[in-house]
């Protein structure tokens, strides 16, 4: 039991006498540096910041969008997280020096009118650096949840900024382990944090939940997919299953980026229904068969760890992916998980899948057997250990 010191007694009982509630100490701020943006699409970045509001003071700051006029200014949406997304709006035709300093501006406004007893920084991009670096935060954290490097479009200058933020970093985070393997060398206090899952919010998909309106016509077998649909996509595997098993349904939801929509197969059995938002995954997720993560195997695949395995599997549904390193190593020996990356074994791994559909008890029996331990209360747990150790 605490004792309080005499003096905070008094205060407390004179304020219940006044009939006013005891003052609560201000909360330490965090701030998050993101590429991504909170409203793009429900991931890692959303978890982990709507679980540390639990304890700080959360600012998102977004990537900044054109501005209406010719003055800078923030756009400020607080979120029933506790977490505050900012988006900076800059002036059009700003060249990278000024882009930099109206950033540094609206941030040290911000921070300015907004005191806090103290400051922590979570970068998920190390280009923030440019606008953030003269800040002095009692702990940084580099959350390295993918190599940016290796996407289409990263900025060359991106490799020697991530350098900067490994030595300004008093810890490092990864969104799988493949990519701790290769930091580790860069930081001598980087920790693999797999991103995990909310096997409640997925689990609602094996009750049968009403089929949303624009599945509700397409055909069985289903085929699913959801998530961003960029240069990681196999557009060659799932044109050729899709030609050589026109009977089976592809569904694709997630929003086309960063290649060209016309790329992508236009054939009667595939169906691209475009974003959804993260509440209405369970509903398609529930009436399909099969859940796939058909992704190519390049650079930008090299050290990813999708969250989607265990996504799927929370909602009862056999999953076929290619060998993505993180997946094969986490799910390689579960009976629910098949691996294929050819055309002709793609095809064999889902009729594999689409029999144990016929055992529904053995195959959630299965998927909950790989899911034991995860959650992302856990993973936040495990990274609050590692930032409370800092002092």
């Amino acid at each position: 039991m605490t004792v309080k010191p005499l003096q905070l007694l008094a205060a407390v009982a004179e304020e219940k006498a006044c009939g006013q509630a005891p003052a609560l100490a201000p909360r330490p701020l965090l701030v998050c540096l993101s590429h991504l943006r909170w409203g793009f699409v429900y991931q890692r970045p959303q978890h982990l910041m709507s679980r540390m509001a639990r304890r700080y003071d959360v600012l998102f700051f977004e990537e900044p969008l054109p501005a209406d006029g010719a003055t800078a200014y923030l756009d400020v949406f607080p979120q029933p997280s506790g977490v505050t997304v900012v988006t900076p709006r800059l002036p059009a035709g700003l060249d990278a020096a000024h882009t930099d300093a109206s950033l540094r501006d609206l941030l040290d406004g911000y921070l300015r009118d907004n005191p806090h007893p103290e400051l922590l920084l979570w970068y998920f991009t190390p280009m923030s650096l440019t606008f953030s670096e003269h800040l002095a935060p009692r702990v940084t954290i580099y959350d390295c949840m993918d190599e940016l490097s290796a996407f289409h479009g990263a900025p060359p200058e991106l490799v020697a900024r991530e350098k900067q933020l490994l030595a300004r970093a008093d810890v490092v985070f990864t969104g799988g382990v493949s990519i701790w393997e290769a930091k580790r060398t860069q930081h001598a206090n980087a920790h693999a944090m797999p991103s995990s899952v909310d096997i409640a919010h997925f689990g609602a998909a094996r009750n049968g939940l009403a089929e949303p309106e624009d599945q509700a016509s397409i055909a069985h077998p289903r085929l699913g997919f959801f998530g961003v649909i960029d240069e990681r996509f196999d557009i060659a595997l799932v044109e050729a299953v899709a030609r050589q098993r026109p009977e089976w349904q592809w569904v694709i939801l997630g929003p086309v980026v960063k290649i060209d929509p016309a790329s992508l197969p236009q054939l009667p059995n595939i169906h691209y229904l475009g974003g959804k938002a993260y509440d209405q995954l369970p509903a398609y997720l529930s009436g399909w068969d099969v859940a796939t993560m058909p992704f190519a195997r390049n650079e930008a695949t090299r050290f990813i760890s999708p969250t989607k395995t265990p996504e799927y599997l929370a909602g009862g549904c056999p999953v076929v992916s290619t060998s993505i390193t993180d997946v094969v190593r986490t799910y390689g020996n579960s009976e629910v998980v098949h691996i294929a990356d050819e055309p002709a074994s793609f095809i064999a791994a889902v009729e594999q899948a689409l029999t144990q559909r016929q055992a529904p008890k053995q195959l959630r029996a299965a998927a909950d057997e790989a899911l034991e331990g995860m959650s992302w209360d856990n993973t936040w747990n495990a990274m609050m250990e590692q930032i409370q150790c800092l002092g």
